[in-house]
Formats: structure tokens, C-alpha cells, sequence
């Protein structure tokens, strides 16, 4: 079955995402507001969010087995209840131990719960023969959410403070993703093995001690790992080091939905070039420009040239978007079946730990040796190997893309 308006469809997913992930990146810019108001250490704060990623990313593998299962809008709806309650929790924050317990356990959840999981088996059971470009339409609504909730976070910490920014924050998502999760499981795809006359569908894909076994699972895994370690270090730690080279932490938020507007275009536009070339090289293309953003921001801080945060906003947005749009349409490639919710769900809680590591790592570096160089040069390096493992995904020695 075919839902007549994949318009409306993907639309409502992509808005969805917007505001769960604008949360998540929106955390810079709460960073800075926790700095000033506490004082506590930057590892510390990166802490957090290393916690809230681990967990978002710990509970992907569960939310992939529970799509092949179950309707993924059911847990986006659960997602939504979790999230709205999680933010308001985090609004009475007055502890470090609070806010690993409050930020980086329940809202983490509730992320994952309405995140990208059950996004990309909603689509991939839908559109499976524009897999690509239907994920670079969904993922533009991070870019969407980095554009509009992040500056929006920042304004309301200056209006009104950080906490009532939670609240705030905790109302939208009541508002919007609870209804938004009614709409989904109406047009919903059943899971496959639910799905009358597919058991000829289902032989094709491959099963999970098969795909276990093959070397390109887990070259895909260390590409999850490596392309968010190095872009979620800059996510996390861009509104700090821009701060500390002069730039307002409003000049500083807006640079964040600069990065969220170019990767609107990058996500769709590179979802749309997957579905026509190498969906490997062109993954290897645009984490080649992620990598020359952390150059970029390095020699932001280096020189403080007008022109020069802009452009890196711009290759930074372009560039982790493929970590993002393309990672799970090359897993569907190789791996698309039963159980391809459960192995993108590991590619994914890979994902997270690179998110964690990252983040945490630039932190620590930076309260030992009071500069983010050392963080920024490892995360070029890690970068560059999230870019090999893509091309050797690619070879022709590697396994035939999965039958759809």
C-alpha cells in the first residue's frame, strides 16, 4: 500500500525530527547558559551530553527489534509523552548529578523514542526505491530544527532564562509530536512479517548471524562511529570555541542554524545524488568536506576573519549530513529485510557512541590543556577514517547490495 500524499508524509516525520533534534543540538547553546550560571568544568557539561548520547544511542538496537515488531509511530507517540515530561524535568536542574540524570537519561530517551530509529524504518518500509532521496527529506528536518529551534533557545535563554526555555520547549513537543504520532500510525506500513504474501520478500534479506558475519556490517559501523565522533565534537563544542574567539553567544547560535540550513540542502541533495550515483562515493565526497571543517574552524580561531565562520558553518553543514541521510540508506542497500530495523538500530547505537566520545574527549582535552587544538586534530583524524571505511564499503570485493 501506497500512501497518496508522501508529501504530507515525509513532511510530518521531518518536523518531528526538527524539534526532537533541534533539542539535541540546541544543548550548545544550554552549555553556555550552564557555564555561566554554575561554573561547573566543560567536561562536566560534555559529560552530560556524552550520557545522553550513550543512552540514546544504547537504546537504538532495542527501538530497531521493536519496529521489526511493532508500528515505529506507536514508540513515536510514547517518545513524545517521555520528552515533554523529560524537559520540564530539566528545567529544575541545580546539581551536576541532576542534570546527567535528568538531560542525559530521560530526555535522551525520549529523543530516541521519536527519533531517528523509528524514522527510518517508517521510510524505508515506504520508499524503498527512492530510499535516498526520502531520507535526505526526513534528515533536512534536523537541518530545519537546527536552524529554527537553536537560534529560538537562545533568544528565550536571554528573554527568559534557561529554565523556563525547558519548559517552553517541554509544552512544543507535547503539542506537536504526540498529534503528530496519531497522523503517523494511521499511514503506517505494518512490519514486514505482518504483511500478507511477503515470506518470498523476507527470504531475500539476509539473516542477522549472516550479516553479523559480513565484513561490510562492520566496516559500516566504524563509519557510524567515526563520522559522528567527528561531527558531534563540533556540534557540541562550536558555540564554546566561538565564544572564546570573540563571537557573541548569539553571533555563536546563529552559526549553529547556519550549519542546520546548509544541511537541509546537503541531506536532500546528497540523498538525491545517492539514488543516481555510488551511494558510497558519494558518502566519501561529503565526509571529505566534514573533515575540512574542523580545518576551517581551527583557522577561525587561528585568524577571527568575517568571512571565515560563515564558510565553516556552511562545510559543516554539508558535510555531517552525510553521516546522517546516507549511512542508513547504505545499510538498507546490503542489509534491507526483516531484521534491517535491528541492524540499523546497532549501526545507530554505533552512532551514538561516537557521539559520546567525542564530545567528552574535546572536553577533557581542553580543561587539560586549555585549547581545543589537540580535540580538533583527532577528530580530523577519525574523520578521515570514517571517509576509508565508506570506500571500502564500496569495492567491488564487498557484498551485493540486498534485494528490496
Amino acid at each position: 500500500m501506497t500512501f497518496r500524499n508522501p508529501g504530507l508524509h515525509l513532511g510530518v516525520i521531518a518536523l518531528t525530527l526538527a524539534l526532537a533534534y533541534g533539542i539535541w543540538y540546541a544543548y550548545s547553546v544550554f552549555l553556555v547558559a550552564l557555564l555561566q550560571d554554575f561554573g561547573w568544568k566543560r567536561s562536566v557539561l560534555a559529560g552530560a551530553f556524552s550520557i545522553f548520547a550513550l543512552v540514546q544511542g544504547a537504546l537504538n538496537p532495542l527501538l530497531g527489534v521493536l519496529c521489526d515488531r511493532l508500528r515505529p509511530a506507536s514508540l513515536v507517540g510514547l517518545g513524545g509523552l517521555l520528552l515533554s515530561i523529560a524537559l520540564y524535568t530539566d528545567s529544575f536542574i541545580r546539581e551536576p548529578w541532576q542534570l546527567y540524570l535528568s538531560f542525559g537519561l530521560l530526555t535522551a530517551a525520549g529523543v530516541a523514542l521519536c527519533g531517528w530509529v523509528p524514522a527510518v524504518v517508517m521510510v524505508q518500509r515506504r520508499y524503498a526505491h527512492r530510499l535516498g532521496l526520502a531520507l535526505g527529506i526526513i534528515s533536512a528536518g534536523v537541518g530545519v530544527g537546527m536552524v529554527v529551534v537553536v537560534p529560538v533557545c537562545q533568544w528565550l535563554i536571554d528573554l527568559q532564562g534557561w529554565r523556563l526555555t525547558f519548559r517552553w520547549l517541554g509544552t512544543a513537543t507535547l503539542l506537536w509530536v504526540v498529534p503528530a504520532a496519531l497522523f503517523l500510525f494511521r499511514t503506517d506500513a505494518p512490519p514486514r512479517s505482518r504483511r500478507p504474501g511477503n515470506a518470498a520478500a523476507d527470504a531475500r534479506g539476509p539473516t542477522l548471524s549472516e550479516a553479523l558475519r559480513a565484513p561490510a556490517f562492520w566496516l559500516l559501523l566504524l563509519a557510524f562511529f567515526c563520522g559522528t565522533y567527528c561531527s558531534q565534537t563540533l556540534h557540541v563544542h562550536q558555540v564554546a570555541f566561538l565564544v572564546d574567539h570573540g563571537i557573541s553567544a548569539m553571533q555563536a547560535a546563529s552559526v549553529v542554524g547556519l550549519v542546520g540550513f546548509a544541511s537541509i540542502f546537503g541531506k536532500i541533495g546528497g540523498g538525491w545524488l545517492s539514488d543516481r550515483f555510488k551511494r558510497e562515493r558519494v558518502y566519501c565526497a561529503f565526509v571529505a568536506v566534514l573533515v575540512l571543517s574542523v580545518a576551517a574552524l581551527y583557522l577561525v580561531g587561528i585568524t577571527s576573519s568575517a568571512w571565515g565562520v560563515p564558510a565553516y558553518a556552511v562545510m559543516l553543514g554539508l558535510g555531517y549530513s552525510a553521516t546522517a541521510a546516507l549511512m542508513p540508506a547504505m545499510m538498507s542497500d546490503r542489509f534491507s529485510g526483516p531484521h534491517f530495523g535491528t541492524l540499523v538500530g546497532l549501526g545507530l547505537l554505533a552512532s551514538a557512541t561516537g557521539s559520546a566520545s567525542g564530545p567528552w574527549l574535546a572536553g577533557y582535552l581542553f580543561d587539560h590543556q586549555g585549547t581545543y587544538t589537540a580535540a580538533l586534530a583527532v577528530a580530523m583524524v577519525v574523520g578521515g577514517i570514517a571517509c576509508a571505511c565508506g570506500w571500502l564499503v564500496g569495492r567491488p570485493q564487498a557484498i551485493p547490495r540486498a534485494v528490496s
